[in-house]
């Protein structure tokens, strides 16, 4: 089966069932990696650098392997490669958790939005106004739109079933151990870097994607002279390249464990406003429309 058709029914199935609503497969395999971390780092975070490259190898290796010997199983393997990607995207669920923040703020239901935009982001959003609201669910979008989304299909595009299994399993070691504290800094400090390098390549098409589909040579001059100004290397020019397709101003100070961090400010124009996390997933749905278009086109010159 060609890609496209592979990448077009795993997004068909996201759109069309959304996540797993019983036992969804990564929360399964966050319960794992939980104990494995227990195991190798403990509750005071004694855990070496060795440590957490044997962890993370236990938690993902295996399961990769696993996946490449489904996908070669005669009459099934398709399907389980694709069963695999819709479980990996993220794409409806996206809406599912922005929408309702749109709706609140709408309704003037600021305390609302405030705890429904809490559920998918990680700074202190009690004190948030509408405009803050509005940027943090904004800049969820953007940059869960590019780990949830476009690399899960890139990595399925380049690598099939265990590509895409290697890389959502490695996105979610991050986001469990990638921390830079006193319990994660040495531990987690492999499942950080090993997931920069897997969002390295998508990052930058994410980037150009959304500079392609918003205002291109705004989104391009923003992505050049801001992107390097976030600390994160892969973030940034998804972050910055999608403020400027927008044209509106992303970043800024933000309260994470209690700590004011001051974040330098991406993209131009006005403050987001509830619209803007519309045009946000926007930007998210046109993209992989695009993408999918883009491997279908490629599919037919290789024919």
């Amino acid at each position: 089966m060609s890609v496209a058709l592979s990448c077009l029914a795993g997004v068909g199935l996201d759109v069309l069932l959304g996540e797993p609503r019983r036992r969804h497969p990564l929360v399964m395999f966050g319960e794992v990696a939980n104990r494995l971390e227990g195991h190798f780092n403990g509750p005071d975070g004694r855990g070496w650098r060795s440590h957490g490259v044997t962890a993370w190898c236990i938690a993902v290796l295996p399961l990769t392997v696993v996946a490449w010997l489904l996908s070669l199983l005669p009459g099934i393997g398709w399907w389980v490669e694709v069963l695999l990607l819709y479980v990996a995207l993220g794409l409806r669920s996206l809406g599912e958790h922005l929408l309702p923040v749109v709706s609140a703020l709408r309704q003037g239901r600021l305390a609302d939005a405030r705890i429904r935009v809490g559920y998918i982001v990680s700074r202190d959003t009690s004190g948030l106004d509408e405009h803050g609201v509005a940027r943090a669910a904004t800049e969820s979008a953007l940059e869960n739109g590019s780990d949830a989304v476009f690399a899960a299909l890139f990595w399925f595009a380049l690598a099939g079933a265990p590509g895409v299994v290697l890389y959502r399993l490695s996105n979610t070691l991050d986001a469990m151990w990638g921390y830079r504290n006193a319990r994660f800094g040495r531990f987690g400090w492999a499942a950080a870097r090993i997931d920069d390098g897997l969002n390295y390549l998508p990052a930058r098409l994410v980037a150009l994607t959304y500079a392609v589909l918003g205002q291109t040579r705004t989104a391009v001059r923003c992505w050049r002279r801001q992107a390097s100004r976030w600390d994160s290397p892969n973030a940034g020019p998804v972050m910055a390249a999608g403020a400027g397709a927008l044209g509106v101003s992303l970043g800024g100070p933000a309260i994470y464990h209690g700590e004011v961090h001051v974040r330098p400010m991406l993209g131009v124009g006005a403050a987001p406003m509830t619209g803007d996390i519309e045009r946000s997933l926007d930007l998210v749905w046109g993209g992989v429309g695009l993408w999918l278009l883009v491997m279908a086109l490629g599919d037919w010159l290789h024919a």
